[in-house]
């Protein structure tokens, strides 16, 4: 049965609240606190609206708005559809913002960072680029909103204006747009005369029917795999551990939530409403995507065991945990293609807990790299207790909601191939070597570790946290992680929702 279409402006304007902040945000670039309440009122109202549209969709039916017919000659409009897929994206990433609003206050202030008023306006304005991704209606919209993130979060990552931060941003562009050029274009144009001008995500598949050849089948998903390369699979990855020059709240939401979450949703609509199940599975392209982001899935995972700075091992984690979610949906059975959407949650309010408290010890004891925290969970406690809780969830332990995504992953895997369980499997051992061992030596040091620091005793006076704005939203995530192990029902039920729609 066909979803219910329901014709709205709500998507407009929800794109446009964080966009339409901007002004407000310049002009009141003297008033640190008026400027950063107009953050917050437009996170708000954003959330808000999402909100709403989650309700008029949760049913299964879809909301449309266009917003421009064909441009330049092509017969493809500037279209918004919101669907179950898009509104779980929304939802993560709107709700995601206002806590990290409030962290970016404690670490910016904490650290007395220049230019705070231009990191808060292109950081509403990367906000809106990623609705605009998410409510994407057809292949052309989904294209222009990725570029436009791409060229408004490149401010943030070379916020520094250092040597480091310019290399780590000419990185950054060159992969990105590189990519989105080199590949993505050129599948973007072939999808478009090879369907006949239909570039609409409708529920079915833009190219199901058309008969391309195994070859020119797996050319064509991997071209949209590497274009759009937010999603991290190697050898287009080092982007990400470049991009981590930015500031931690920059870091947090854009390479936690919003930029590389930006990139496997591309990937995931890219499988299941351009090419479609049926193609891949008749020719059986999705296996080379499968083995690519298994590849990336192990690789990533020991060169983080290697990385001493904190955000680098973080990094190399993203990127081994993006390519779960794209080998999910690479599977192509239902138990892993729901894990995979289901992923996209539970790794934004795990890994954003992990980069919060990245940036809470830097702003509270300047240190950055792991070998010199021995001993920091007697000052740090809160801080690392989040730290933990959100080492849980990435690696997929409960009482996290890393388990469930985890879960759904694993059995798809062992239906489609038990030699890609075993890569879930082998990771998840991985991803607890190099997360647990820095929360037992912050609770615990070896005295040869640190002298003074194994001396430290729980006490109060001990207790050097970083600023509240900083550690309330770390704890906000913590406890996130776990409510969402209690209560998945919203982004499991979309999940399923949106396979069900894919799969019929």
């Amino acid at each position: 049965m066909e979803p219910t279409v329901i014709q709205s402006q709500l998507p407009i304007w929800a794109c446009l609240a964080s966009l339409l902040a901007i002004p407000g945000i310049l002009i009141f670039r003297k008033e640190p606190f008026l400027r950063e309440i107009i953050t917050f009122v437009a996170g708000f109202v954003k959330l808000a609206l999402v909100i709403k549209l989650y309700f008029l969709v949760k049913d299964g039916s879809v909301v449309e708005c266009k917003l421009f017919d064909g441009i330049a000659g092509i017969n493809a409009p500037i279209l918004f559809r919101i669907d179950s897929l898009g509104i779980l994206f929304a939802l993560v990433a709107s709700g995601l913002w206002i806590v990290t609003s409030l962290y970016s206050i404690g670490y910016m202030r904490g650290l007395k960072e220049h230019s705070q008023t231009r990191f808060f306006a292109f950081f509403a304005l990367s906000l809106s680029a990623t609705l605009g991704v998410a409510f994407s209606g057809n292949l052309l919209t989904l294209y222009l909103f990725y570029e436009m993130l791409s060229l408004s979060t490149w401010p943030l990552v070379t916020h520094h204006q250092d040597r480091e931060a310019r290399g780590g941003g000419r990185t950054y562009l060159t992969y990105l747009l590189g990519t989105s050029i080199g590949f993505a274009l050129p599948a973007v144009i072939f999808t478009y005369f090879k369907s006949g001008g239909n570039l609409s995500f409708s529920g079915d598949a833009i190219l199901a029917g058309q008969d391309m050849g195994p070859v020119v089948t797996a050319v064509l998903l991997m071209a949209f795999a590497y274009g759009f390369s937010k999603a991290g699979l190697m050898p287009f990855h080092s982007w990400l551990p470049g991009a981590m020059v930015a500031p931690t709240p920059v870091s947090a939401l854009l390479h936690a939530v919003a930029v590389v979450k930006v990139g496997v949703f591309c990937v995931i609509r890219c499988v299941t409403e351009v090419m479609g199940v049926d193609l891949l599975e008749s020719v059986n392209a999705n296996d080379v995507l499968c083995w690519v982001a298994g590849f990336t899935v192990i690789v990533s995972s020991l060169i983080a065991l290697s990385q001493d700075n904190l955000k680098r091992r973080l990094a190399f984690s993203t990127i081994g945990q993006l390519s779960y979610i794209v080998l999910g949906i690479a599977l192509l059975t239902e138990d892993g293609m729901v894990g995979s959407v289901m992923h996209i949650a539970a790794h934004a309010v795990g890994k954003i807990t992990l980069f919060f408290c990245a940036g809470a010890i830097f702003v509270a004891t300047g240190k950055k790299y792991i070998s010199q925290m021995a001993g920091i969970g007697k000052e740090m406690p809160f801080t690392m207790a989040a730290f933990f809780i959100g080492s849980l969830s990435v690696i997929g332990l409960p009482p996290t909601v890393g388990l469930i995504s985890k879960f759904h992953l694993v059995l798809g895997a062992a239906d489609k191939d038990p030699l890609l369980m075993i890569i879930f499997l082998v990771s998840t051992l991985l991803n607890a070597a190099y997360f647990f061992p820095i929360v037992f030596h912050a609770f615990f040091p070896k005295r040869s570790d640190d002298v003074a620091a194994s001396k430290v005793k729980f006490s109060l006076k001990n207790i050097n946290e970083a600023p509240l704005a900083c550690v309330i939203p770390l704890c906000i995530t913590a406890v996130l992680s776990i409510v969402l192990f209690v209560a998945p029902g919203i982004f499991l039920d979309l999940a399923q929702q949106f396979v069900a729609s894919v799969t019929k």
